[in-house]
């Protein structure tokens, strides 16, 4: 079903270039498709996460390829970088996707040539019907790149991500190639690198082994695809020429792992300078949300996974209701977690508006109904080592923010200044402080102005991105 789909699309594609042969293709191809397979979004055809036991074999094969011999590096010259990414607008939009958008068209509005490359498949592999080689947002060029069918062994999709954007490498000349997480992008643009002496830069935009490890307690850092994750990025970091991190801590983590200090640079997230202006009014949103009354609202925008800790903020809230300090809270995203927070909420009598996924043009309406923003994540290693972007968002409209006290978190909330920092998983804790910041409607608006001017002086994308500048000299 998936792989028909996928080459109805392709199929489709092709009819601006040969309208008649590739019409009758498509034709024949959906009429092989099991139920008439359509090239629209469809639950049936949206992949399943992969076992384990495979992915584990895949990391085998990728860890026991060796490198291929490197062309000697061409000498520099060009404005010209070519980005390597696992997913992009308009098909995803998530903080990944928002990143790399931003980044690009600041480096663009630089004077950089810089263009974007999704993985070997992207967006028909996730059941998208969008076939077009090249898709232009807000004036970035993103390249697809799809074969007719991606090949299923690691190594040889590697090899033929590779020779697909090989020509986009003799078309375009870039300067620099620059990969974006995962260790599956590194390998392509550190491929080409060496195939065309071009410099690589690696970034690192989390640790995925980490991640997964939060994402089912029965996970250990003993488990075998841990391990060999951990160990493929680490040899992607130590391939590349220079590596770009989000913050101080990552760069510490890749440090502790032999990486070179003086290769490692810090770009963390930013914003878009509209995020500066002042909030929208919500218009009517507030009454469609049946959020009525006076009580504080405190909400997050975020992916909901048991490592955000929304289940420790729901569990703060019912406490300040018994208090008699009631609040309530605004949970815009979606995510696994989702059904078992509304029934955590429901038995709590907690009040929570549950959104789901809003568009992104629409988030600053949600941050306009917010008195306070919540980042309770735990105490899980991903979370004291990854940056969040929505707290900065958020702050840069003036809202205070309240986050758990973890070492990631402390590079962007200034306690007492920018906002408030408090104890992971302990729901008391967070109704203390929600019930001191919350019910101050004075300190509120201190708070919020300080982030505000903290990001305006050091976080916008365009201040940001003058570090990926060093990272590719560095090379």
């Amino acid at each position: 079903m998936k792989k028909s789909v996928y080459l109805v699309g392709l199929a489709c594609r092709q009819v601006r270039d040969d309208p008649g042969r590739a019409s009758r293709l498509a034709v024949r191809l959906v009429a092989r498709a099991p139920f008439g397979a359509r090239l629209r979004r469809s639950p049936l055809v949206v992949p399943k996460p992969r076992d384990v036991r495979r992915e584990t074999a895949d990391l085998r094969r990728l860890l026991a390829r060796p490198p291929s011999p490197r062309a000697p590096l061409a000498g520099p010259g060009g404005r010209t970088v070519l980005q390597f990414v696992t997913n992009s607008l308009p098909g995803t939009n998530a903080g990944y996707t928002v990143r790399t958008h931003r980044i690009a068209q600041a480096q663009r509005e630089a004077g950089l040539d810089t263009h974007v490359v999704t993985r070997l498949g992207y967006p028909l592999s996730q059941g998208g019907g969008d076939a077009r080689a090249r898709v232009d947002v807000d004036g970035v060029p993103y390249h697809r790149l799809l074969p007719w069918l991606p090949p299923a062994d690691p190594v040889r999709a590697v090899a033929r991500s590779a020779e697909l954007a090989g020509r986009l490498v003799e078309e375009l000349r870039p300067a620099v190639l620059h990969a974006v997480s995962n260790h599956l992008n590194a390998a392509v643009a550190l491929e080409l690198g060496r195939r065309h002496g071009l410099p690589v830069v690696y970034e690192v935009r989390g640790f995925l082994e980490d991640s997964w490890l939060s994402r089912d307690p029965a996970h250990s850092e003993s488990d075998e695809f841990y391990r060999l994750t951990r160990e493929l990025e680490t040899r992607r970091m130590a391939e590349a020429d220079a590596v770009v991190t989000l913050g101080e801590a990552m760069r510490m983590e890749i440090a502790s792992r032999g990486v070179p200090a003086e290769k490692i640079t810090v770009v963390p997230n930013g914003v878009d300078e509209t995020f500066l202006e002042p909030l929208p009014d919500p218009g009517d949103l507030r009454e469609r949300l049946g959020i009525r009354g006076d009580a504080p609202v405190v909400g997050l925008t975020s992916s909901f996974y048991g490592y955000e800790g929304i289940d420790t903020l729901i569990d703060a809230a019912a406490l300040l209701r018994d208090r008699g300090a009631p609040v309530t809270l605004l949970l815009v995203g979606d995510g696994p977690e989702r059904g078992a927070l509304e029934r955590r909420a429901a038995r709590h009598g907690v009040h929570a508006v549950f959104t789901g996924r809003v568009p992104m043009g629409s988030v600053r309406r949600f941050h306009a109904v917010l008195d306070v923003f919540a980042v309770p994540r735990r105490a899980d290693r991903v979370c004291r080592l990854v940056t969040p972007l929505k707290p900065i968002e958020a702050m840069a409209g003036g809202i205070p923010v309240i986050a758990s006290d973890v070492r990631a978190l402390r590079e962007i909330v200034e306690p007492g200044v920018t906002g408030a920092l408090t104890v992971p998983e302990d729901p008391e804790a967070w109704a203390n402080c929600l019930e001191d910041l919350a019910y101050s409607p004075e300190r509120r608006q201190k708070i919020g102005q300080a982030a505000r001017e903290w990001v305006r002086a050091e976080r916008t994308w365009r201040a940001v991105t003058d570090g990926y500048r060093t990272a590719y000299a560095i090379t």
